[in-house]
């Protein structure tokens, strides 16, 4: 009898067992989750790509003051900051010398003019000499000769002292444009470098009415820049507020850094004007550009974290699937039933990961344009398809063509709110 209770005890025991494995084999089965995912769907609606680069603000016109004559800074009479107007008084430089080449000069036209008179005398003279036979032509002709030195003599020292002049006058400076001192680079004592080549600044005159934000964009985005784009600009100075400018010069040719070595970059100006000056913005204040390059309505987008780049896979074997509905319904299929295709040895493309009933098929896309935020998509998901979004490291890395996923955007939704 005691036998018998034991085997019906291991009986019960053993079919114990097996319910338990089956409800933890349909457990697993019924979870069977890889990963836990975010999604976002695929929507229309605008689109606007940008080039950005960082920037300067310069006003829109603005002049090197300096002196074509060299000279100690005698006078000035005017401070950084200062409101002035064309043709007010800037500068004196030391006039001493200047002076005294004047009188020189004048000196000299004086001893010249002297000279031509006698010698236009002589050439008189020597002409009735000459129709009366009382000389040879060739004593004419050396007095001729010696008339028109003169005259050259006399041009050349005038010549001389209408620039011993003009040098005189260049070491008084005046404002060559109505404007605001923005910089001032000399004091009185100072020497003042005078050239036609080589600029020494004693000051810079500047519109601050008109500022622009100077940036320099990469040679691979200019290309997308055209004058009259809209930019946004955003100076370090005012955090809270964007302004707003048009795209006024492209520079034509490029400037290249680090020429000959693997940090080369060429890059080329851009100018944008402000369309509103804050109060209190100075040249030189560091600013970021956004120039706006490109607007696309009812464009398919996706969030720009959905799209990454993989091996593609090797195609559906065409017999299989016939037509693109077939192919629909293939995708739908069971996981169970769906065999799994493999990575081929190709460049990796751009893919999004498109769920449907709880399983992830890698699709590869087609982008276009692109926000800081959003991607265009042009070819390979339709609007209201759900793609995986996130986390990182499960899209770059994890998740494969025919995971079952477990969908859980509750920390997103957290997140935005």
């Amino acid at each position: 009898m005691q036998k018998k209770n034991k085997k019906k005890l291991f009986i019960f025991l053993g079919l114990l067992l097996v319910l338990v494995i089956i409800i933890i084999l349909n457990s697993t089965k019924k979870g069977g989750y890889k990963y836990t995912v975010q999604t976002e769907k695929v929507v229309r609606g605008s689109i606007t790509s940008f080039v950005s680069g960082s920037a300067k603000i310069q006003p829109e016109i603005q002049v090197k003051v300096s002196a074509r004559v060299s000279a100690k800074l005698v006078e000035l009479g005017v401070e950084e900051g200062d409101y002035v107007e064309k043709g007010q008084f800037l500068a004196r430089l030391k006039q001493t010398d200047y002076k005294a080449a004047v009188e020189q000069a004048r000196s000299n036209l004086r001893y010249a003019e002297a000279g031509y008179n006698k010698a236009k005398s002589e050439y008189e003279r020597s002409k009735t000499l000459y129709n009366d036979n009382l000389i040879s032509e060739a004593e004419l002709e050396i007095a001729k000769s010696s008339y028109e030195q003169a005259k050259a003599q006399v041009e050349q020292n005038r010549a001389a002292l209408e620039k011993a002049k003009d040098d005189l006058s260049e070491t008084v400076i005046y404002s060559p444009m109505e404007g605001t001192v923005s910089k001032l680079n000399k004091k009185v004592g100072e020497m003042v470098q005078g050239s036609q080549f080589t600029l020494d600044v004693i000051m810079i005159i500047s519109d601050l009415t008109k500022m622009v934000a100077e940036t320099e964009i990469d040679e691979n985005d200019v290309i997308f820049v055209s004058e009259h784009d809209t930019a946004e600009i955003s100076v370090d100075a005012y955090p809270d507020t964007v302004f707003t400018g048009i795209v006024t010069e492209i520079a034509n040719t490029g400037e290249t850094q680090g020429a000959g070595t693997q940090e080369e970059v060429t890059n080329f100006l851009v100018k944008v004007a402000m369309l509103e000056k804050p109060d209190g913005i100075r040249p030189e204040m560091s600013a970021t550009v956004d120039i706006l390059t490109e607007t696309h309505k009812n464009a398919l987008k996706l969030p720009i974290q959905c799209v990454t780049v993989r091996t593609p896979l090797v195609p559906e074997d065409k017999n299989n699937s016939n037509s693109s509905d077939a192919k629909q319904d293939t995708m739908k299929a069971d996981s169970a039933a769906k065999s799994i295709r493999k990575p081929r040895t190709q460049e990796p493309v751009e893919v999004v990961f498109v769920v449907e009933n709880e399983i992830a098929h890698q699709v590869p896309v087609k982008t276009g344009i692109s926000s800081d935020t959003e991607w265009e998509i042009l070819k390979g998901v339709e609007e209201g398809d759900e793609v995986v979004s996130g986390s990182f490291e499960i899209l770059s890395k994890k998740i494969s063509d025919g995971d079952k996923i477990k969908i859980d955007n509750s920390l997103k939704r957290q997140y935005k709110e």
